[in-house]
C-alpha cells in the first residue's frame, strides 16, 4: 500500500518506519498500519454479493450521559492543550524525530512553512494561495469548524464540514480523524462548527454513530482517508438547522480549480482561525495513490478540512470533492487529499442516513 506521511491528526503510539518510495522519495509509514491494539467493537456493512466491507462502523455518544461526559470533558484548557500529530513523537518518544537522521522533515520539526501567512483582499473564483486566512465570511465560516478528540489517551485536533445529508447531522473530515487505520476507534469526539479564536457561536456537536471506508479500516489506505460522523442534535436542533451545509458530490472531474479549508495549529498558524488554500489539483506524482495534490501550506490541525469544487467566494458555497489528508516528507508545499469515487459514495449513502 501506500508510504505517505500523514501529519495532521491522529495517529497511534508507534513508532514511524521511514523508507523511500519506488520513485525515490522519502517517505514515513503511516502508524495505522503498524497498530495491532486497542480495536474497538465494530460493525461491518458489506455490499450485497461483493465480499467486500465498504463501510464499516463504531458506536459513538449515544446516550444523555455519554453526551454530557463527552461535552464536560472538553474543558477550555483540554481544547487549549490538544495536539495535532506531528506533536505525538514529543507525547511519547515513539515516533521519529523528524530532526533526527532518517526523520520526515514534517511540521514537528517545528519549521515554518516558507511563505507567511497571506490576507489576499479578495478571493475570487481563479485565486491562488497556498495558506492564507479566510476573512470573507459566507456559508464556509458556518460549516467547516474544528474537530477535538481522543485516542489512545492523547487529545488531538482535526477539521471538519457540514454537508448535506438525510438526517440532517453529518460531517466529513479524513479517516484518519475518526479511526486510526486498522487500530482503534476516536473517543470524546466534538465538532465546533464557525470556530473563531476560542468562540463557538453554536456550540458542541458530539458523536453518535462513526463510520468510515472499509479499505482505511482493514490497511489504512490512503486513497480511501475518509470519515464520516453522525452527530446527536444540540437543544433539539440538528446540525444543518444550526448552520447550513455543504453540497457534496463523488466522481467529479481530475484536476480542477480548488479550494481547501481547516484550522492549521503549528506555525506560522495557531488554529485560531480559519486558513484556506486555493489553487489546480494535480495526481500523486508517486503513483503510491489515487489522491490529488492542491498547493497548500497548512499545518498539522488542518486533516479533514474540506476541498470546495466550484466554490463561491462571494457566498462561501461550493460542493465537497475532497478532504486533507497527508503530505509526502519531501514536499510540504502540496497536501492530497482522496479522491471522492464509488467507495466514498457508499460509505456517504450509509452515513447520511444513520
Amino acid at each position: 500500500m501506500t508510504s505517505s506521511l500523514v501529519l495532521f491528526a491522529v495517529a497511534s503510539l508507534v513508532t514511524g518506519l521511514a523508507g523511500v518510495s519506488p520513485t525515490g522519495a522519502t517517505v514515513t509509514e503511516h502508524p495505522g498500519r503498524a497498530a495491532a491494539a486497542a480495536r474497538a467493537v465494530q460493525s461491518l456493512t458489506a455490499a450485497p454479493g461483493s465480499g467486500e466491507t465498504p463501510v464499516v462502523e463504531h458506536a459513538a455518544a449515544r446516550s444523555a450521559a455519554e453526551q454530557r461526559r463527552v461535552l464536560d470533558y472538553w474543558t477550555p484548557v483540554r481544547m487549549a492543550r490538544a495536539l495535532p500529530i506531528d506533536l505525538l513523537g514529543t507525547v511519547t518518544g515513539t515516533l521519529r524525530r523528524p530532526d533526527a537522521p532518517g526523520g520526515s522533515g514534517a511540521p514537528g520539526s517545528r519549521k515554518a512553512p516558507a511563505a507567511p501567512e497571506r490576507r489576499p483582499a479578495a478571493a475570487g473564483p481563479g485565486t491562488s494561495t497556498s495558506g492564507s486566512r479566510w476573512t470573507a465570511g459566507g456559508l464556509v465560516g458556518r460549516t467547516t469548524g474544528r474537530v477535538f478528540l481522543t485516542l489512545n489517551g492523547v487529545d488531538f485536533v482535526c477539521s471538519a464540514s457540514s454537508v448535506r445529508s438525510a438526517n440532517k447531522d453529518l460531517v466529513v473530515t479524513a479517516g484518519h480523524c475518526v479511526k486510526d487505520g486498522t487500530g482503534a476507534w476516536a473517543d470524546n469526539w466534538t465538532f465546533v462548527p464557525g470556530y473563531d479564536q476560542g468562540r463557538q457561536p453554536y456550540g458542541q456537536f458530539t458523536a453518535r454513530r462513526m463510520f468510515v471506508a472499509g479499505p482505511w479500516s482493514s490497511s489504512a489506505d490512503d486513497s480511501h482517508d475518509i470519515g464520516m460522523v453522525a452527530l446527536n442534535a444540540r437543544d433539539g436542533a440538528h446540525l444543518t438547522e444550526a448552520v447550513g451545509f455543504q453540497e457534496i458530490a463523488f466522481g467529479s472531474p481530475r484536476g480542477r480549480h480548488t479550494y481547501g479549508f481547516g484550522f492549521p495549529v503549528d506555525p506560522p498558524y495557531n488554529g485560531e482561525h480559519l486558513i484556506y488554500c486555493a489553487g489546480p489539483l494535480r495526481q500523486d506524482p508517486h503513483d503510491q495513490t489515487r489522491n490529488q495534490g492542491l498547493p497548500c501550506g497548512m499545518t498539522a490541525g488542518s486533516s479533514g478540512g474540506p476541498w470546495f469544487t466550484g466554490f463561491d467566494p462571494s457566498t462561501g458555497r461550493g460542493t465537497v470533492t475532497s478532504v486533507s489528508s497527508f503530505k509526502y516528507s519531501n514536499d510540504q508545499g502540496t497536501m492530497y487529499g482522496p479522491y471522492f469515487g464509488d467507495i466514498a459514495k457508499n460509505l456517504y449513502a450509509t452515513a447520511q442516513n444513520a
